[in-house]
């Protein structure tokens, strides 16, 4: 039998900003990360449960920094769990694309010298993106969800969840708003790593804010 991909290790209520959460901390033990899971509401046995994975992005979440749309997208997710019947939030501890934080700042160093996302990391010589989903799936696996409504640009999250047997019933957009710093970022993503994002809307917005 293999190895559990993660074990239920602490839970607790907290009062947040967007309401009163549940947080459950998970061990991640395919590299021993702390992976969370914030949830409203009775979603064990539930089908078309809202759910937002989130991958940590410390640069925009803690210190604020308007190159990315990620404080934006896991705000935005919170207050919509909070206010449903049920949903949940996968926080998962995969900095920078899965390269860690120091990469990623390395990777924004390149940046600042013509280079777009995908081709700084792959400079450094990593994929544009590193990031495992079978955790998230594990969880809500725990968690009993049955279907899950997902909030996501990223298709790759759509293939690792059906693939890992998790149905989504629905795909809902969470494309923010963008800021001078982020929109080439954001159209980056579009055209080079597939994600489905409204060019459009992003270049419309940018000149409003330029």
């Amino acid at each position: 039998m293999g190895k559990t991909i993660v074990s239920r290790y602490a839970e607790t209520k907290l009062p947040t900003i967007h309401g009163l959460l549940k947080m459950v901390v998970y061990q991640n033990n395919l590299n021993n990360n702390e992976d969370i899971a914030i949830i409203n509401g009775d979603v064990r046995g539930a089908e078309a449960v809202p759910v937002r994975i989130h991958s940590e992005c410390i640069t925009s979440e803690v210190f604020g920094s308007l190159k990315c749309d990620c404080n934006d997208q896991l705000n935005y997710a919170l207050d919509y769990v909070a206010n449903a019947p049920r949903g949940i939030v996968l926080y998962l501890r995969q900095e920078g694309r899965g390269i860690g934080l120091g990469n990623k700042i390395r990777a924004y160093s390149l940046q600042e010298k013509g280079l777009d996302t995908v081709d700084a990391n792959r400079h450094l010589g990593f994929d544009d993106d590193l990031r495992d989903y079978s955790v998230a799936n594990e969880i809500l696996k725990e968690l009993g969800v049955k279907s899950v409504e997902l909030f996501t640009n990223n298709p790759r999250k759509i293939y690792a969840l059906e693939n890992g047997g998790i149905h989504v019933v629905k795909r809902r957009s969470i494309q923010m708003k963008p800021t001078t710093f982020s929109a080439d970022y954001l159209i980056t993503k579009a055209r080079k790593s597939g994600h489905l994002i409204d060019i459009g809307l992003i270049e419309r917005e940018s000149i409003k804010t330029a």
